[in-house]
């Protein structure tokens, strides 16, 4: 197996900035489909430049629904290391069009064949827990949502009222919320885009110490890697939203009770992650118009070595507009 170079990267964040960048001239013009079309197409030339042989595993949808970046798409130059990748070129494309926080663009790339990929099924959504390192042997989906609360507590060294829980705000949650405010949590409610905040709760200072609920399966990949990479610990468990969907991932072969670990989802011992800010979040600012120019804020990361890098990049558009053909403004 061919190890994966130690620039790869930096070179993604380079994919992630210029999706972010396409995708930002739409904050809050109410166009998500253009929003996401625009970090799509942007992420796709930008990919074809990276020395790598990669397979898209979760992308877009399957070859028939998505134009590019669709599942099962080689991308990269060809040459150099075999890895499966992860895209999200705008996660939080109702956020964008509302000009509301936490929009991302990321990307996931792992060893050939180690990345989960639930193939063309009915896995369209899980059950969720994910904590950062100091709570990362606490989780356990088989336990009531109070329970994890008090066993993060107990890891972090917090009261539960100290206690910071992310929720999509979603109808489907009422009792979850409730049971979270019970026990003490404070509960930030957001309505969109749980991979942000997934990856928040493995940062210093974010305010973010858990998330919990149900959201979209390629989200929780995603927050898989970024977690494996930043030490902190992810568990899903599918969640089909009714019967037609429990048959057809039984049907699959799938474990409907299963419950995924982040190796689970990301067996490879290399993984690397990189996530830029679209609008302005918990995890990474958002793109930032001057005079001169834009600047981006992106988090690049690496599990094997452990290094996270917070790269700040200055941008001048008219050299990007000239150099790309793409528009950024």
């Amino acid at each position: 197996m061919t190890v994966p170079d130690r620039n790869l990267a930096v070179e993604l964040v380079r994919v992630t900035e210029a999706a972010a960048l396409a995708a930002a001239r739409w904050i809050g013009r109410g166009d998500k489909i253009s929003a996401d079309q625009a970090a799509v197409d942007a992420m796709r030339l930008m990919l074809d430049t990276v020395e790598m042989d990669g397979v898209v595993v979760i992308g877009e949808g399957e070859k028939d629904e998505a134009p590019m970046l669709f599942n099962g798409e080689r991308v990269g130059t060809g040459h150099g290391p075999k890895v499966d990748i992860a895209v999200d070129p705008l996660e939080g494309t109702e956020l964008t069009a509302l000009g509301e926080p936490n929009a991302i663009s990321v990307i996931a790339v792992a060893e050939r064949d180690t990345m989960f990929f639930p193939g063309a099924t009915a896995a369209f959504y899980m059950e969720k827990v994910a904590v950062g390192p100091e709570a990362r042997d606490a989780i356990d989906l088989r336990v009531s949502p109070s329970e994890n609360v008090v066993r993060v507590a107990e890891a972090k060294k917090k009261t539960t009222r100290e206690v910071a829980v992310v929720v999509l705000n979603r109808a489907r949650h009422d009792d979850l919320i409730a049971e979270l405010r019970d026990v003490g949590a404070r509960v930030n409610l957001i309505p969109h885009g749980d991979t942000a905040p997934a990856i928040a709760a493995a940062r210093v200072r974010s305010g973010v110490d858990m998330v919990m609920g149900i959201g979209g399966t390629t989200e929780g990949v995603i927050a898989a890697a970024a977690l494996k990479a930043l030490g902190g610990a992810f568990q899903g468990r599918f969640w089909p939203r009714n019967d037609d969907e429990r048959r057809v991932l039984t049907d699959a072969g799938h474990d409907v009770d299963r419950i995924f670990s982040t190796d689970d989802l990301v067996r490879g011992d290399d993984v690397f992650v990189a996530a830029t800010g679209v609008t302005t979040g918990a995890l990474l600012d958002g793109v930032s118009y001057d005079t001169d120019g834009v600047t981006t804020e992106s988090l690049v990361m690496r599990s094997r070595s452990g290094t996270v890098r917070r790269i700040s990049g200055e941008h001048s558009l008219d050299k990007l507009e000239r150099f790309t053909g793409q528009q950024y403004r």
